[in-house]
Order: C-alpha cells, then structure tokens, then sequence
C-alpha cells in the first residue's frame, strides 16, 4: 500500500472510530434527557425541592456531556469549543444555585442564558463535523432552537405560567434531535468505505 493510501486508510479509521464513539454519546444524551424530561413530568409541580434539583443537574450533566465529547473526538485539532461549553455549563449550574434562592423565574433566566449560549456553540461544532463524519444536520437545527429556545426563556421567565415543566418540551426536543444524529452517524458509519491494509 502506498503512503497515500495508508495515510488514507488512517483518517478513514480515525473518522470511524470518532463517528462511533459520537454515536454512542448522543444515545447516553438520550437516555439523560428522556430520564430527565419524566421525573420533570412527574415531580416538579409537586416539589420545589425535586424542581430545584432537576433545574441544577441539568447544566451540571452538559460539563459531563461535554467531556465525553472531548474524549469521543479526540482527534480533532481544535477542542475549544468544547472547552468553552464546559466551562459556560458549570458557570451555569453555579449560577442557577444562586437564582434558586430569588425563585424559579431567576433560575429560568440563567438557564435561558445558557440555553443561548451553549446553542450557538453546538451549531458551531456540528457545522465543523458535518464535513467530516455527516450525520450533523439534527445538531445544526437542535443548536438554532436552542437559542431561539434560550431567548424565550429568558423573555417568559416571570409569566405565571411559565416554569420548569416547559424545560420538559425543551429536553424532549434536545432528546428527539440526539436521537435524530446517532441514526444519521450510523447511517454514515454503514456507508463509510473500508479501508484495508
């Protein structure tokens, strides 16, 4: 084989391997974000203390996310904006602590804020990705209506019928789009042509 080929045959493995191991994340995403929306569901208008709860760990769950995305695309140049949800994510989950102790429209203002921000980072990095691995389209949409998402949010935040329950709708879709990415990556992973030494 020559240079080309196997030079080749390395950034198709690489591509493979990255596109598997996202595949794998977004179906974890999944698995939190259904979890999630249920205990909303079932628990946050009858407890302010499980509401409290569930508003914190959401954030505090994307520095987790975040992190396993790092290590799944390990090979990529460039992880700063990893990096930077990270560190918007945990900022988050300490800010929404404090916005607790004024009340859940506060609390929805922060996580509106970080609905905005981490939005436009995921439409980033699935711009970046769709070149590379595909299977990126679902991300592109889910990171516009998370900032879109994150702005009514914010603008809702003191309307009496707003709370976290509709935090539900906004974590299904987050779920439905995951979904959406893992099937496309495994489509592309299908179609990926092998490469043999």
């Amino acid at each position: 084989m020559s240079i080309s080929n196997q030079s080749d045959a390395a950034i198709n493995g690489q591509a493979q391997q990255t596109s598997r191991a996202l595949r794998q994340l977004y179906f974890i995403r999944v698995a939190f974000s259904v979890t999630w929306v249920i205990l909303v569901i079932l628990f946050a208008k009858t407890s302010f203390q499980i509401a409290s709860i569930l508003l914190i760990v959401y954030p505090a769950w994307d520095v987790i996310g975040t992190f396993l995305d790092i290590r799944a695309n390990r090979h990529s140049s460039s992880k700063t904006p990893q990096y930077i949800n990270a560190v918007i994510s945990a900022v988050t989950t300490a800010a929404v602590i404090l916005a607790l102790q004024e009340g859940i429209p506060e609390a929805l203002m922060v996580f509106g804020a970080w609905a905005i921000l981490t939005g436009l980072i995921q439409l980033v990095l699935a711009l970046r990705r769709r070149k590379l691995f595909g299977g990126q389209w679902p991300m592109i949409i889910s990171g516009g209506q998370s900032t879109i998402a994150g702005i009514s949010f914010i603008l809702m935040a003191h309307d009496p019928a707003m709370g976290i329950v509709n935090l539900a709708g906004y974590s299904a879709f987050g779920a439905f789009y995951y979904l959406l990415a893992a099937i496309s990556l495994s489509k592309t992973i299908k179609d990926s042509p092998t490469i043999t030494v």
